[in-house]
């Protein structure tokens, strides 16, 4: 059953976002004796913004493209500091107070080379990703990541003090990402992460820059970040987007993939019966009684504004179906219902843990735990990401 929410149409209009930019200025000091923090990094996470403060702590960040963004200032010496920022037309003056650094000893794990290397591609492959555009990727520096594979759970933790580097060779950015904590876990392939990143132009030929722009629209147009710009812009048709309500149940005779992949592992080695069933049950779709509504939903339908300006609320009563109707998916998704009706278009299914998904004017989630993404989104990586920032054109 459809939700109408007739009496917030007025609410979602399409924004007009005016082409003006921003600036954000500031100053950094310590907590407890008010002195200034120099050469400590400010920026915009996820985006092209970034600075380092001056020796009286002060810092400029211009020509900011409207929008919510989250400001980081991180240092050698001091704890990070983070705070949400609305930039518009009046400049945005911050005074910031962070405090001096703890030092705490992490836990130790004393591996071989071998085994350092296995975990490294493991985490290379889960986090930049295996796509075309992962695949072109150079991780400058590995060794700042602390990384412990737990083999009981089959789970991979990473973490890193220092800035991660990664050349983006695909799409033309450097990323520094600063790792706080990765954990992929391979019984339920979910993979959790939370840092910061700055992305910074590569330079480049004009041959190259032109390659690159082309490369950045391909991954923007049927991204997640396109679709929730053209959500709130009220232009997810003629942005080739299509929003289902879908509804699916657990397969009750497929077991659950710990108690799976555990049976597997034990009849490795026979009996050979025992094996088979249980390598033809893995194969049995994890769901049944899938149900996809015909018509898409319209923009009014599931599309809130919040009291909060800039940030919008996606809801929906079950499941989202997304179809990308401007390209062809080249994956085959065991576990994604796809219409037999229906052309073979990208898609994506989205599962909410709250009531709500929350985005900004840059396509951004905001809220947490964000959504689930299975299908075409899910095969996006750090190779893949865009700043948020980002304009096709640019």
């Amino acid at each position: 059953m459809r939700f109408y929410w007739f009496l917030l149409i007025a609410f979602i209009c399409p924004l007009i976002v005016s082409a003006q930019t921003g600036t954000i200025t500031g100053k950094v000091v310590r907590a407890d004796t008010k002195s200034p923090v120099a050469n400590a990094s400010v920026f915009l996470n996820n985006a092209t913004y970034g600075t380092s403060t001056a020796e009286d702590g002060t810092f400029t960040l211009a020509g900011v493209k409207p929008g919510q963004y989250q400001l980081v200032v991180t240092g050698v010496s001091i704890e990070e500091y983070s705070i949400t920022v609305l930039v518009g037309r009046e400049p945005a003056k911050l005074s910031i107070e962070v405090n001096q650094k703890v030092l705490m000893l992490r836990e130790v794990v004393i591996s071989s080379s071998a085994d350092w290397k296995k975990n490294y591609e493991l985490f290379r492959k889960e986090f930049v990703g295996d796509t075309e555009n992962g695949k072109e990727c150079k991780v400058t520096n590995p060794h700042i990541l602390n990384i412990i594979y737990h083999r009981g759970k089959q789970q991979l933790e990473a973490s890193g003090d220092e800035f991660l580097v990664v050349e983006n060779l695909a799409l033309g950015y450097r990323t520094k990402f600063l790792l706080k904590n990765f954990l992929y876990d391979a019984i339920e392939h979910t993979i959790s992460y939370s840092g910061s990143a700055l992305f910074e132009n590569l330079p480049g030929s004009a041959a190259q820059k032109k390659l690159w722009k082309q490369k950045r629209e391909q991954a923007y147009y049927g991204s997640a970040q396109h679709f929730y710009r053209s959500l709130y812009k009220g232009k997810l048709k003629e942005e080739g987007f299509e929003a289902h309500d879908f509804t699916r149940q657990i397969n009750p005779e497929r077991p659950e993939e710990a108690v799976l992949m555990q049976k597997m592992k034990k009849y490795r080695e026979g009996p050979r019966d025992s094996a088979m069933r249980y390598y033809n049950l893995s194969k049995m779709t994890k769901w049944y009684r899938e149900n996809l509504a015909k018509l898409p939903y319209q923009e009014f339908e599931i599309l809130r504004k919040t009291p909060q300006d800039g940030i919008y609320a996606l809801t929906f009563p079950h499941f989202l179906y997304v179809v990308y109707t401007k390209r062809e998916e080249t994956t085959e998704f065991k576990d994604v219902y796809h219409p037999l009706d229906m052309p073979n278009y990208e898609t994506s299914i989205m599962t909410k843990y709250s009531g709500y998904i929350a985005f900004d004017m840059n396509g951004i989630v905001v809220s947490s735990p964000s959504p689930l993404y299975e299908g075409s989104w899910s095969k996006a990586k750090l190779g893949d990401l865009l700043p948020v920032d980002y304009e096709p054109g640019d």
